[in-house]
């Protein structure tokens, strides 16, 4: 029997093979922001080609030995505390006791630098995995903890990925080397819902949501959930929202406290009991190439992050 083959989206699917390839179209403020999605196939263990499809964190392979809890950190909306509350909770996580990975997904590289790394003077950064699939360990440097580092290349991956065939899984399946190797992975995300982005939820198990507590960024909020529930329907059916973390808190204006009351009123248990409050040693510790935890480790801004993983570990939001 001859086989024919269907042109669809970019992608050539041969006709016998039990899948279909469906662009999942998401608009955001009217630009498409994902182009195309692979849905779940009707044998989910292999994709278009007969190989193996990996699940939404394809560590589970890791047969007999641990395999890391994935946060992703997203919001749309820049200027969150997004890197701030990645590299603080992961080195909070590593003070518990926890290996911590954590990876640099923002071609600006804050994270990179908030740990003294220069991402212009990198040999290899997290576009080497994405699109050159270099292995992921072969980026990672060791500092507070380790650190999968970004560079301003990443800022094309998103044009250089575009003809991949599993392009959303990139990550995911990158992370297969070291899965087993950590107790937690730690994604910051660029401010954005492209392809970045969605490579880092495809790959997660939880998402972290820092909202800086003003009406303006509340907004986003609806769009990334619109955006996680295609996630969860197309590409990853487990990953769920941790918590909603309200940050850069200033307590001493009704403005602030009205936010976190509205965030409550409408997220309910999902917003963590921790706040992360303004404080200027967060602008500091970058400078010194330095989480706030070791750069003023008894100060208020380091506590603020010791109570977030506590609540985090022990999985208490109520």
């Amino acid at each position: 029997m001859s086989t024919e083959i269907e042109w669809h989206q970019n992608v050539f699917v041969p006709e016998h093979v039990d899948s279909r390839l469906i662009a999942t179209k998401l608009c955001v403020e009217g630009s498409i922001v994902v182009q195309s999605a692979i849905l779940e196939r009707a044998h989910p263990s292999t994709d278009a080609l007969g190989g193996e499809q990996p699940g939404p964190a394809s560590g589970d392979r890791t047969k007999g030995k641990r395999r890391a809890k994935i946060i992703a950190f997203a919001n749309q909306k820049g200027g969150v505390a997004k890197t701030t509350t990645t590299l603080n909770l992961a080195v909070a996580f590593r003070e518990s006791g926890h290996d911590v990975l954590a990876v640099d997904l923002d071609p600006q590289g804050n994270l990179t630098m908030s740990q003294g790394i220069d991402p212009d003077k990198v040999e290899a950064s997290m576009y080497d995995v994405l699109v050159e699939d270099m292995p992921l360990s072969d980026v990672v440097a060791e500092r507070e903890i380790d650190i999968a580092v970004a560079s301003i290349d990443l800022a094309g991956a998103e044009i250089a990925m575009s003809a991949k065939i599993g392009r959303e899984r990139s990550l995911s399946k990158a992370f297969d080397e070291v899965v087993g190797d950590y107790d937690f992975i730690c994604i910051d995300t660029p401010p954005s819902l492209g392809l970045l982005t969605v490579n880092a939820l495809t790959a997660a198990d939880k998402v972290i949501v820092p909202v800086q507590c003003e009406y303006l960024s509340m907004r986003g909020l609806v769009q990334l959930q619109n955006t996680l529930e295609m996630i969860r329907e197309n590409l990853n059916p487990r990953i769920e929202i941790e918590g909603i973390l309200p940050t850069m808190l200033d307590s001493r204006t009704v403005h602030a406290k009205e936010a976190v009351e509205i965030l409550e009123e409408n997220f309910g248990d999902l917003v963590f009991r921790s706040r992360i409050r303004k404080a200027i040693k967060f602008a500091e510790a970058p400078v010194r190439g330095a989480s706030v935890l070791k750069y003023d480790p008894t100060g208020n801004a380091a506590g603020y992050y010791r109570e977030l993983a506590e609540e985090v570990l022990t999985g208490g939001k109520t």
